[in-house]
């Protein structure tokens, strides 16, 4: 099985006035792995304010530890649908920056509902993942990635 090679994982959601942040959080949630303890995951709210002053927070995840951040990859595989990786690897291209961090966006409301769907859309969580590969470059990473949603 192949297996993503990943120095951290970098998640981030907003959280707009309307929404309930323990919602929010249940839905962040749903991407992590069962096992895995809130000690090993740094969490930061920011609180800011949106275009008309309305207030914001903005929630991060980092996951740094190796044996964490190994687990949260295997976790997000298993939890990603045949459709979804498929989409992903006919994507690669362009979720994959010239510094060797894929980009994924998820759907919040089905992450609320336990649900992982990957989406374009608006409303989601991002999911950063600074891959390890050899030699650091785009289509190193980008062939990682491939090889790892493909088994």
């Amino acid at each position: 099985m192949a297996k993503l090679q990943a120095h951290s994982v970098k998640i981030r959601t907003f959280i707009h006035a309307t929404e309930d942040p323990e919602k929010v959080l249940e839905a962040l949630e749903t991407l992590f792995p069962e096992d895995l303890s809130p000690q090993d995951v740094d969490f930061e709210i920011i609180e800011t304010e949106g275009y008309f002053g309305n207030p914001i927070l903005v929630m991060d995840a980092e996951i740094r530890k190796s044996k964490n951040v190994r687990r949260f990859l295997e976790n997000l595989k298993a939890l990603l649908s045949e459709e979804d990786k498929a989409y992903l690897m006919e994507h690669a291209e362009e979720k994959v920056d010239e510094t060797g961090t894929l980009y994924i966006r998820f759907d919040k409301q089905r992450a609320y509902l336990g649900e992982v769907k990957v989406t374009e859309g608006e409303d989601v969580i991002h999911v950063r993942i600074k891959v390890k590969a050899f030699p650091m470059k785009k289509e190193s990473v980008v062939k990682s990635v491939k090889e790892w949603l493909s088994e």
